[in-house]
C-alpha cells in the first residue's frame, strides 16, 4: 500500500501548523513522520503513511518522504509539495526550516480515520514545541534504531521491542500483508 500525495500534503501541514515551527527542519521532520508511523503501528497494527524506513546516523527515515521534501526545498517550483510547504534557509545557517503554505483544514482532515487523527495530534504534542537533537535522541531510543545498522531498512515489526507496544509480531506482518 502506498500514501496518496493528499494524504502526504495532509500530514505535512498538520505537522507544520502544530509544532513550533522554529525547530522544525527536514531532520525533525523525518522523526515526526517515523513517530506517526511506528506509534500507530504500536498502537494499530498499521502505519500511516508505509513508506520503507531506513536507518541513518540521525535516527530511521522514510526514504521516500525524505526525497519528496528533498525535492521540495532543493528546487520547490517543480516539488509536488509546492502548494502546501516552503522551505526557507534562517540566516548564518545551512540548515531547512519547514513553513506551511496554508492553514490544516477541515478536507485536510477527512483524509484521516480517527486513530491516525490521534496517532497526528499525539506525536505533535509529544515533539511540536522539542528540538532536534531531543527528537533525534528519544528516537535513538527505539528498538527500530537500536537493532538495526546504518544504511539497513527497518522492518515495522521492530515496534514490537519497545515496551509501549500493544501489538504482536504476528499482527503485525497479518495487518501489513493484507494490505498489500
Amino acid at each position: 500500500m502506498k500514501i496518496s500525495i493528499a494524504k502526504l500534503k495532509a500530514i505535512l501541514l498538520y505537522f507544520s501548523n502544530y509544532t513550533d515551527t522554529t525547530y522544525l527542519g527536514k531532520v525533525k521532520l523525518m522523526k515526526l513522520f517515523y513517530f506517526l508511523d511506528f506509534m500507530h503501528v504500536k498502537q494499530y497494527c498499521t502505519p500511516i503513511t508505509y513508506d520503507s524506513y531506513v536507518k541513518l546516523e540521525h535516527g530511521p527515515i522514510p526514504s521516500t518522504i525524505k526525497n519528496l521534501i528533498d525535492t521540495a526545498c532543493d528546487n520547490i517550483d517543480e516539488s509536488i509539495l509546492y502548494d502546501v510547504i516552503k522551505c526557507e534557509t534562517p540566516v548564518n545557517t545551512n540548515m531547512f526550516r519547514i513553513l506551511p503554505k496554508r492553514k490544516f483544514e477541515s478536507s485536510d482532515e477527512a483524509m484521516f480515520t480517527p486513530s491516525e487523527l490521534d496517532i497526528l495530534n499525539k506525536v505533535c504534542q509529544r515533539f511540536g514545541d522539542k528540538n532536534t537533537k531531543h527528537i533525534e535522541d528519544v528516537s535513538h531510543k527505539e528498538a527500530a534504531y537500536r537493532e538495526t545498522r546504518i544504511l539497513q531498512e527497518i522492518p515495522y515489526t521492530l515496534a514490537t521491542k519497545d515496551s509501549d507496544c500493544q501489538a504482536t509480531e504476528e499482527e503485525i506482518k497479518l495487518f501489513l500483508e493484507i494490505a498489500k
